[in-house]
């Protein structure tokens, strides 16, 4: 059993600490939180001990879950791996790519562990969806949130649009060869709005659209590649496919059959719906990590893919920031 400490007792850190205290092979040692209120509040309502510094809780742990706000990411992080702790960390990993680098150079230096919380490759309609996914060429999404004031302190582009930037550098593993972007600023300092279009060197395109001031919540992504159509549901958890299969010599008068002309045969196109079995996202990516830890093997999502996804979304907001200078 490995020992735990939660840094942050948010709304989300909350959410960490009910998910811990449901897998069995963590023992939660604690938290900590900077403000004494709500410390007092989240002890009590959990039964948990509140440590009063970061460093008398990585005194009695393994490992850290670092849920704070993230501009303080990197300090957190930097702390427990030099304090020897295994580090999970929520998205986006770190305010810069700079602070990415680092702590990846520094786990690397120190043998430790970290697993970055992109907690939609642990969505089952992903999952589900997965085996499926051969070579898309082209993906669409569409990340649509209702206003919440939380979250205001980062872009959009970092906030919600870098969940399928993760999933979409995933599922296409070649490297982004060229990135067109819009974004405006409505209700905030930084682009609530943003349009983006990113052309991978394997010849993919992916084109998102991510607002935070929609009139209702919508989380889709849809895959095409060879013979295939691949959506998922993130928000309702539901995947289809819908594939084209070599049409059987005794035709099914229920199947939707293409005579695709001379010498190209006919095919026939197959719906199917994965099985999408109902996990806990967060619970599953937090066991997953434990199971890293103890079999000494890769996080699913390592500080390089937090990093890499990091990276395009700066990349991102960098080119708003400079077709917003031209335009004013």
């Amino acid at each position: 059993m490995l020992k735990i400490g939660v840094l942050g007792a948010g709304h989300l850190g909350k959410i960490h600490i009910k998910c811990i205290k449901d897998i069995p092979e963590y023992e939660l040692v604690g938290f900590y939180d900077p403000i004494a209120e709500n410390a007092a509040v989240v002890s009590a309502e959990h039964g948990i001990k509140s440590f009063d510094t970061i460093d008398a809780l990585l005194q009695e742990v393994d490992l850290v879950d670092i849920v704070t706000p993230t501009l303080s990411h990197y300090d957190c992080a930097a702390q427990a791996l030099n304090a020897g702790k295994h580090v999970f960390i929520e998205k986006p990993v770190t305010n810069t790519t700079e602070e990415a680098e680092k702590l990846i150079a520094l786990s690397t230096e120190k043998g430790l562990k970290m697993q970055v919380g992109h907690v939609e490759r642990f969505n089952p309609a992903f999952t589900a969806a997965r085996p499926y996914l051969k070579q898309p060429m082209f993906i669409e999404t569409h990340r649509l949130a209702q206003f919440n004031p939380r979250g205001l302190d980062v872009p959009v582009v970092l906030d919600l649009m870098i969940h399928d930037i993760d999933v979409i550098l995933h599922a296409v593993g070649s490297p982004v060869k060229n990135i067109s972007a819009s974004g405006v600023a409505v209700i905030s300092e930084t682009p609530d709005i943003a349009n983006v279009r990113l052309e991978f060197e394997n010849g993919c395109v992916a084109n998102l659209t991510t607002s935070r001031i929609a009139v209702k919540n919508m989380r889709k992504s849809r895959f095409f590649q060879k013979d295939a159509y691949v959506a998922v549901d993130f928000l309702e958890k539901k995947s289809e496919i819908v594939r084209l299969q070599e049409a059987s010599e005794q035709e099914n008068p229920f199947s939707l059959v293409l005579d695709l002309g001379e010498n190209k045969g006919k095919k026939e196109i197959i719906f199917e719906n994965p099985k999408v079995h109902p996990v806990n996202a967060i619970r599953e990516e937090l066991f997953t990590f434990h199971q890293a830890i103890v079999n000494d093997t890769e996080p699913v999502v390592t500080i390089q893919d937090g990093y890499q996804a990091l990276k395009v979304a700066h990349d991102i907001l960098d080119i708003i920031e400079t077709n917003l200078k031209q335009i004013g």
